[in-house]
């Protein structure tokens, strides 16, 4: 079966990885296409130049090459609809609806459906104005969570640590800081309590969970400095034990799964849980409508199983005939490898070399922000470019071997942060 992957980064690197060892690619020597990529997903898939905005002419391409599945990566075009298209022209597609994706698409949907169903999440008012925000802070007590409503790449959320920080922040979203996303602002009570990342595949009537992982969102060392897209994760998330796993099924995906259901907006697709693990179990922090980023890398080096398969099987509503996958019993941890600037405007054109060493010892490096110049350089191309991955016994392998093969790269206008996986190393050291 000839399958299209819609992405550039990193998570799409590693879904190509995967999609390319799946029996529906191998069996037949069949092809996997990819859109737009970048050179390391090149590795895996012929590479496409097709616009993710343009639903029409990414229907004509899956009819000519008889594309029998398309795989969304990023969220945008299913915000903007493409699985709606894609499934009108009766193509199978991994990925939920426009009317679903509204879960990462706008904070206030998936706060307000909370609410109906009776998901457990924090405290919460919808603003639209500036003045209504500030009214709003009111209610709540420092640190204050502001969170802007529509997509902003994983950056659009601010914790303010007093009033002036957050009416600062407040004027800085409703005046254009995250331009069309922060039109809406959400602003939250603060949930204490350690974070962690849960997901589950479902084709709107079966659920079946995909792992977990923690990543770190801060850019500083020790969890500190602004947020960004994440500079590395692990998997698994230790910290949520079974018990807390079924819990976050019964009372957090199982509703929110039933609820679009009976709403008319079934969804299909991955969901990503970010889950508060509080003194009163877990609650939800938010939703995303797709694999994590990295959390995708971590995830794709431990699981077992054919992606491919399932992503299908998820498309054709049958996930209930499949077995639960099957992942590693060992721990995956990869670094986030930025260039120099990430997470304000980073310093693109520095030179990459070194990959081969970096993965001679079973570590992977997936690309997220890289390009092939025309003299066979490898450059920087973005904020995130490198993620680099491996397998460990315990997180704390895990996590020397990720260093051993970032140490192996020569990326001068790049940087990383030196500790990614702290907690749960210090958690089996005993500390």
């Amino acid at each position: 079966m000839n399958i299209l992957l819609l992405g550039s980064g990193g998570r799409e690197h590693a879904l190509a990885w995967k999609l390319a060892q799946s029996r529906l690619i191998t069996e037949k020597g069949d092809t996997l296409y990819a859109s737009p990529g970048n050179p390391g997903i090149a590795d895996h898939a012929t590479l496409v130049s097709l616009d993710a905005a343009d639903h029409a002419a990414i229907i004509a391409f899956c009819a000519d090459k008889r594309v029998g599945l398309v795989v969304i990566g990023p969220e945008a075009p299913l915000v903007d609809g493409l699985a709606d298209s894609l499934r009108g022209a009766g193509i199978a597609v991994f990925g939920p609806s426009r009317a679903a994706a509204q879960l990462e698409g706008s904070k206030g949907f998936t706060k307000d459906l909370c609410d109906r169903a009776g998901i457990p999440t924090a405290g919460y008012i919808r603003t639209t104005t500036l003045q209504q925000a500030m009214e709003a802070l009111e209610d709540f007590s420092a640190p204050y969570v502001l969170k802007a409503d529509g997509l902003a790449a994983g950056k659009g959320v601010v914790i303010a640590a007093n009033r002036e920080e957050a009416e600062e922040a407040l004027a800085d979203m409703f005046g254009g800081a995250f331009g069309n996303a922060g039109a809406e602002v959400v602003i939250e009570e603060f949930m204490e309590g350690e974070e962690a990342s849960f997901f589950a595949i479902t084709d709107g009537a079966t659920i079946m969970p995909f792992g977990s992982a923690q990543d770190h969102k801060r850019v500083g060392e020790g969890d500190t400095g602004p947020n960004t897209g994440g500079m590395g994760a692990y998997s698994p998330a230790p910290v949520l034990t079974p018990l807390l796993r079924g819990e976050a099924i019964d009372r957090i995906i199982a509703p929110t799964v039933r609820t679009l259901a009976d709403e008319g907006m079934p969804y299909s697709g991955v969901l990503y849980c970010g889950l508060m693990l509080t003194d009163q179990g877990p609650k939800l922090v938010e939703y995303n409508c797709r694999f994590g980023d990295p959390e995708c890398q971590v995830l794709m080096m431990r699981l077992q199983g054919d992606l491919g398969e399932y992503m299908l099987a998820c498309a054709e509503s049958r996930l209930a005939s499949m077995e639960p996958p099957r992942f590693a019993d060992k721990t995956a941890l990869t670094v986030v490898m930025a260039a120099r600037g990430y997470p304000g405007t980073p310093e693109k054109g520095g030179t990459i070399r070194g990959l081969a060493n970096a993965e001679q010892d079973g570590a992977k490096v997936f690309h997220a922000g890289t390009k092939l110049e025309t003299d066979g350089r490898l450059v920087a191309n973005g904020g995130r470019v490198l993620n680099v991955t491996a397998l460990g016994s315990t997180t704390a392998e895990a996590q020397a071997k990720a260093y051993a093969a970032v140490d192996a790269i020569d990326f001068p206008t790049g940087f990383c942060r030196r500790d990614i996986g702290w907690r749960e190393v210090e958690r089996e050291s005993g500390k």
